[in-house]
């Protein structure tokens, strides 16, 4: 309802496209993240959540384009090292000498 009041908000849009990721409705996330990222260019999370979506239907150089962008957006220092490690590893788990990370 909240982005039908509010079709121009970037942040809502955003709120939206994460419900559907974390629904697994993927395509459905990417078309309202990219909206929200259109909306918002400058926001970190936003440009997370867009790289996350994009990993998950398989568009995995434009996920960690996003996740780099993130990080040149200068995020809070919480989401750095998330960040990082989606760049090194996708949204898998890393593999060192053997171990999972």
């Amino acid at each position: 309802r909240a982005a039908d009041l509010r079709p121009e908000d970037g942040f809502i849009a955003d709120s939206l496209g994460w419900v559907y990721y974390r629904t697994a409705r993927y395509a459905d996330a990417v078309r309202e993240l990219e909206r929200a990222v259109t909306l918002e260019p400058l926001d970190p999370v936003i440009n997370e959540h867009v790289g996350d979506a994009y990993w998950q239907v398989g568009r995995h150089v434009e996920a960690r384009f996003q996740w780099r962008r993130a990080l040149n957006l200068e995020p809070e220092a919480k989401l750095v090292p998330v960040l990082e490690q989606k760049l090194r590893c996708g949204l898998d788990r890393c593999a060192v000498a053997g171990k999972a990370d």
